[in-house]
Order: C-alpha cells, then sequence, then structure tokens
C-alpha cells in the first residue's frame, strides 16, 4: 500500500527546501539563497511516532527558470499537489503577505485535501507576531522556524490531523507494531538501493522515468537539469526497489559555483549510501576525464557496480557490442570483473535485464562463506601455486575467514603480510572469485599478522 504523501509547496525563497531537511533530520535537498534550486519532486519516507508518511519537496510556484525549464517544474508540483494527502503551503513571517502567496492560495482552494499553512522564518518572537496576518487565506497556520528549529512538535501534531482528516488514520498503520515493521530505516524493510550515476546528459532521467511509467524526474536535453540526488521508489516482479537519479558530473575545474558543488557532493554521498551503482555511458561519446573520474569513485568505495552502454538505439553504423565491451573493459583494467549491459533507456529495452542484474550483484555483495569453506580452498591455493620466498623466509597462511559484507571482507591470519606481493595477492582474489559466490562484484583482501594483530594491509 502506498504511503500518504504530504507535499511542501509556496513561491520561491520561503524556506520549503530548509523545512523539508529540518523535519527528516539531514541535507536531502539543497538548500541556496539562489531561487528556483530545487526542480524535481524530492522525497523521503518520515517514521513518526508509528506513522510513516512520504514527506515532498517541491520547486517554486511562480518560479521563471534560468534553463526555461518553467513548465517542468510546474508539472512537477501539480503531480505533487494531486498526490497528496495533506498540503503544506510554506509562507515567510518576515516578508508578510506577498502577492504570489495570494494566487498560491487561490489554487491550493481548489483541492479537497486539508492546507495547513507554515509560517516559516518566525526566528524571533517579533516576527513572529507577523504571523496572524496570514489567517486571511482561511486555514491553520503553524509558526515555525527552520533555521531556529522552532514549531516541529506542533506541526506534526497538525499533519498527523491533517492524514487522519484525509482517512489515513493512524491505527491503519499500527497493524504490525514490531520497529521493523514500522521503521523505513530497518534492515527488513529497506529496499535496495540502485544509483544512478554517469556524466551529464547520458540518459540517467529518462531512465528512471521509463522505469517508473511517469514524468517521475525532468528529463530535458539541457546539461545540469538535475541538481539533487533524487530518491524514487519503484516496484518490478512485486519487489520495491530505490533507483536514486544523481545530477551529472562534471570535471572538477568546471564547478563555477556552490549550486554544481552541492550537486557533485550530493552524487558522491548517493554512490557511498548505494546496495548497487549502475554507471552510465553514451555509446555515441568517447569514454572521458569525467567517467574515469567516476570509475575511480566507484572503485575506491568498493561498489558493486554495472556499466551501462545508454542510447544503443542511436547508433547509425553497425558497431558490435564486443568492440564496446573491450573499449570498457582496456579503459578500466583494474574493474575488469564488472559486467556490462546495453541498454536503450527511452524505450525501455534491457531495463528489466539491468535491474535484474543488479539485484544478482546485491546478492553477492551480501554472501558469507564458512570459515571452512575459506580455508579449505585457500589451501588448495597455495599448494598448487605457493607464494615466493621472502628473503627466504616462506610466507605462511594460518587460518581465512569472513569478516563483514558489502563489500565481502576476507581476512587472512599470516605470519608476515609484506611476504604477499601483490601479484599473489591478486592470484588469491582471483581464486576466491572462480570459486565462490564473488564473481561480478568488488572483494577486499586483508593480511593480517596473527601474533600481534599488526600489520594490516588491504585491498
Amino acid at each position: 500500500m502506498p504511503y500518504p504523501q504530504v507535499a511542501i509547496v509556496g513561491r520561491p525563497n520561503v524556506g520549503k527546501s530548509s523545512l523539508f531537511n529540518w523535519l527528516i533530520g539531514d541535507r536531502i535537498s539543497i538548500v541556496d539563497s539562489v531561487a528556483g534550486v530545487t526542480r524535481d519532486r524530492i522525497t523521503y519516507l518520515l517514521d513518526h511516532e508509528g506513522r510513516t508518511f512520504e514527506l515532498v519537496d517541491t520547486g517554486g510556484i511562480g518560479i521563471v527558470d534560468r534553463d526555461d525549464l518553467s513548465e517542468h517544474i510546474e508539472n512537477q508540483i501539480q503531480i505533487a499537489l494531486e498526490s497528496a494527502a495533506v498540503v503544506l503551503f510554506v509562507v515567510d513571517a518576515r516578508e508578510g503577505v506577498m502577492p504570489l502567496d495570494e494566487e498560491v492560495a487561490r489554487r491550493l482552494r481548489t483541492l479537497s485535501v486539508p492546507v495547513i499553512c507554515v509560517v516559516n522564518k518566525a526566528d524571533t518572537e517579533h516576527e513572529a507576531r507577523f504571523a496572524n496576518d496570514f489567517y486571511r487565506f482561511g486555514w491553520d497556520i503553524v509558526i515555525v522556524s527552520a533555521l531556529q528549529k522552532r514549531g516541529r512538535s506542533a506541526l506534526m501534531v497538525a499533519i498527523e490531523n491533517g492524514l487522519q482528516a484525509s482517512g489515513f488514520g493512524l491505527q491503519e498503520s499500527k497493524a504490525d507494531s514490531s520497529p521493523e515493521a514500522r521503521s523505513p530505516k530497518s534492515e527488513a524493510f529497506r529496499p535496495m538501493r540502485i544509483a544512478i550515476v554517469g556524466r551529464r546528459n547520458v540518459g540517467k532521467s529518462t531512465f528512471i522515468n521509463t522505469l517508473t511509467n511517469e514524468e517521475r524526474v525532468i528529463a530535458s536535453p539541457i546539461p545540469g537539469t538535475t541538481r539533487d540526488s533524487i530518491d524514487v521508489r519503484f516496484e518490478l516482479d512485486g519487489k520495491t526497489f530505490i533507483a536514486i537519479d544523481t545530477p551529472g558530473f562534471r570535471k572538477r575545474k568546471s564547478v563555477k559555483d556552490d549550486l554544481d558543488f552541492y550537486s557533485s557532493t550530493r552524487a558522491e554521498r548517493s554512490i557511498r549510501m548505494a546496495d548497487v551503482v549502475l554507471m552510465f555511458f553514451d555509446c555515441s561519446s568517447q569514454i572521458g576525464k569525467v567517467d574515469k573520474q567516476l570509475v575511480g569513485y566507484i572503485e575506491k568505495h568498493a561498489k558493486p557496480c554495472i556499466f551501462v552502454v545508454n542510447k544503443w538505439d542511436l547508433m547509425t553504423e553497425h558497431m558490435l557490442t564486443e568492440r564496446w565491451a573491450d573499449y570498457l573493459h582496456e579503459t578500466f583494467a583494474t574493474m575488469w570483473y564488472v559486467p556490462i549491459i546495453f541498454i536503450t533507456g527511452l524505450t525501455g529495452k534491457n531495463s528489466k535485464r539491468l535491474i535484474n542484474h543488479a539485484q544478482m550483484l546485491y546478492t553477492q555483495s551480501r554472501t558469507r562463506v564458512s570459515t571452512a569453506t575459506l580455508n579449505k580452498l585457500v589451501a588448495a591455493a597455495l599448494e598448487y601455486n605457493p607464494p615466493p620466498l621472502y628473503y627466504h623466509r616462506k610466507p605462511k597462511i594460518y587460518y581465512v575467514t569472513q569478516t563483514d559484507v558489502q563489500p565481502p571482507e576476507i581476512v587472512l591470519m599470516c605470519n608476515n603480510p609484506d611476504m604477499f606481493a601483490a601479484d599473489y595477492r591478486r592470484y588469491l582474489t582471483s581464486v576466491l572469485r572462480d570459486e565462490l559466490d564473488f564473481g561480478e562484484v568488488p572483494l577486499r583482501l586483508v593480511f593480517k599478522k596473527r601474533d600481534s594483530g599488526t600489520g594490516d594491509d588491504a585491498e
């Protein structure tokens, strides 16, 4: 059953994104003094005292976008309003009632769901006194300060009352009162998270919209359309996933302002938080410095990854997939184990296959192998191909065990980590990949000295 949505709307620069971040307790939406930063719908599942609902941040109503995306932004706002169970109409206590507030209020009066007038930026008692002016709109008001973190409890009570008035009673969400059933952050509840990354205009947002069968995010040929990392929930074959649409990466020297910096930072965080990363390439373009920078970041954080060659339908000349696959493997030699899938994001060709393969990687990354199996396998590898002597001393591995998943971490207790050269470590890694279910995911080998516990050396 879909969660009820609480949409945050209002004119530009009244603090909608600040309010969104404050309520969820994290910096999800980009906050900047520049009007029109938020373009897409930013969503977050918020769990509050047994109630789970989806909080939705939106762009400013009436914004004139500098990239001529106003119509797309307006469409995203309208979708949010049509889907909302409760609307938070945010206004600015400092500026008072503005003409655009009146226009927004007229639009909201056509809705059949509860509207709460949230008077933000009431940072002082003096500013809070002006909040009464907003009663003219005819709705209950809640006075808050996202900056000073004042008024959250009153606002949450108002949201709860609004949800009950819309038919989402509290008792419905308490059918299963266990914490695992209630919390969207619990491991049992959490869907698999798939980060979709790549440089600008490789078709990430188009792919998201095809997956969800709706205009969930703004897709445009204008570079830099996506600014935030956007979590999009979708279902496939009865399973729920979260696809994270990320801003297109740029060369570091091309990051010119705060928005570019925030966008890049959010995209990098999305990679770190993801279970699987889909690294998108445009088949009509050569691999560039930005692509290499991104793949390096994915490798550094040991994330399961699929190289996705998009827009395959645009190839005007016959080009074998093997040629592109060889191109990728030659460019990213240390990521030779990463699978490659060719798709057409606009039509959805091979999209289901891509998500199914991502599930396989997720399973691989969470696989645990018994200590007995590991010791037997490594012992056979040592016997078949013993490590060379190190200054007339014989390298020894006493026992092996798996200590972690995501990525799988294998600890090898030995007499001296320095005795195992890089090429021999690669040999052992290959053996483990070939014989265990780790064939397509990063695998971390950690050599530890048995007697003192020092000399840790991971790769």
